[in-house]
């Protein structure tokens, strides 16, 4: 019989909070991260979008070393801040002896976005000379994985994956299925990502993704409803510590939930849109479930894509329904989004510690800014106020530009 993989820490820096208990209380509060841009001007850098969920009040020195943190990228330094707390909720020790059996898969979609565009300025405007020297551990997207493995003196696989929006939970599943094989015996796996630049929010709004509701900000992004016109940016990072059943009681831990299942597809569609029936993302989560050895009956709970986009929400509502039939209807559905924004590569790593939660406390969080219906978008979204449910298993889902899909399956442990 397989043994199961669980969850025993949870580290998170995220538009709600600068840890995993108040980004938690607050997503469950319905709470916004959204507001005006503080990072930049970016009415100087004359972008149409001027509104983003920043991550607030960060100060990286507080969580490394002064000097370091200024040759890290900003998602660099949020990956060694949600790992910190998240071996420090677990108890696990690193050591000489088992530092080679623990793993290390921190993703990222873009990776140093702000060192690559602050080096391409200086480039430009002062000559390379004046490049920093850092700038290529500053902007490759292993770099909060490398850079957490030597913090903490990991020595196990250390990688990213990178899989566009799908990447935290395409690097959670990927350490599953590491434990599951016993090529490791634990995992810090999750997600980081800073992409609030004036060529981030221009690249994704030239894309047609944002919203512009700037005025509105308090009111947007609002996924599934009538009315939404696009995603709003976040950033932050979220971490996981994993490990096998056995070796965390063997050492006393406090086991969260356990992580039972992974699902990953393509759509082999179109670079940025989702297949219009949703056809990978109904396979994905099939496949989570498959791999949880669970039946969609027992499915309490869904941690939605829910970027706010008009074709991401459609598509993944029918994906629900194509891959529940009419169980769909019943299934109770959120998006985080709506109050963290669009992490990128990190959003789908923060969505199960949400999932891991909502199980453990019998909440299942908001679906904020909901106001009209869809007729295209029919299910049971969870609008505005957070629900009482025991729930025993959840999904969560992330789908990604390229046509990537990938499910989580999440279950109460017992």
């Amino acid at each position: 019989m397989q043994e199961r993989i669980v969850i025993t820490g949870m580290g998170t820096v995220s538009p709600l909070g600068l840890n995993a208990k108040e980004s938690w209380s607050n997503a469950a509060a319905g709470v916004s991260g959204v507001a005006p841009i503080k990072q930049f001007d970016s009415h100087e850098a004359n972008l149409q979008v001027h509104i983003a969920a920043e991550v607030k009040n960060f100060k990286p020195e507080e969580f490394m070393d002064a000097r370091e943190a200024r040759r890290r990228d900003r998602f660099e330094q949020f990956a060694i801040a949600a790992s910190r707390e998240a071996l420090k909720d677990s108890g696990l020790q690193v050591t000489e002896q088992n530092a080679g059996r623990i793993g290390v898969i921190i993703s990222s979609a873009i990776g140093g976005l702000h060192s690559l565009q602050e080096a391409t300025l200086t480039n430009y405007k002062e000559g390379p000379r004046k490049v920093s020297p850092f700038m290529i551990p500053m902007l490759m997207a292993n770099g909060g994985a490398g850079m957490a493995a030597i913090e903490f003196g990991i020595k196990g696989p250390c990688f990213s994956v990178a899989s566009a929006c799908a990447s935290g939970a395409d690097g959670i599943g990927t350490a599953l299925m590491m434990l599951r094989t016993g090529m490791i015996d634990a995992a810090l796996a999750g997600a980081s990502e800073a992409t609030i630049t004036s060529t981030g929010v221009a690249a994704f709004d030239r894309v047609g993704a944002m919203s512009r509701r700037n005025d509105e900000y308090m009111m947007t992004p609002q996924p599934f409803d009538k009315n939404r016109d696009g995603l709003v940016m976040g950033e932050g990072a979220a971490l996981l510590v994993l490990e096998r059943e056995s070796d965390a009681k063997a050492r006393g831990a406090n086991i969260l939930a356990e992580l039972a299942g992974y699902g990953a597809t393509a759509d082999a569609y179109h670079v940025t849109a989702p297949h219009e029936h949703g056809a990978g993302g109904a396979a994905a989560m099939l496949m989570a479930l498959s791999s949880a050895k669970a039946n969609i009956d027992e499915v309490g709970y869904i941690n939605a894509h829910g970027t706010g986009t008009s074709l991401n929400d459609q598509a993944e509502t029918r994906a629900v329904k194509a891959a529940f039939g009419d169980l769909a209807y019943k299934v109770p559905i959120s998006s985080t989004k709506s109050m963290t924004g669009h992490m990128m590569g990190a959003t789908g790593a923060l969505e199960v510690v949400f999932c891991v939660n909502a199980i453990r406390e019998g909440i299942l969080p908001p679906t904020i800014h909901y106001e009209t219906a869809d007729p295209e978008c029919d299910l049971d979204y969870i609008p505005n106020k957070a629900r009482e449910v025991k729930v025993t298993l959840a999904l969560s889902n992330a789908f990604g530009f390229g046509g990537h899909n990938a499910v989580l399956a999440i279950r109460k442990y017992s």
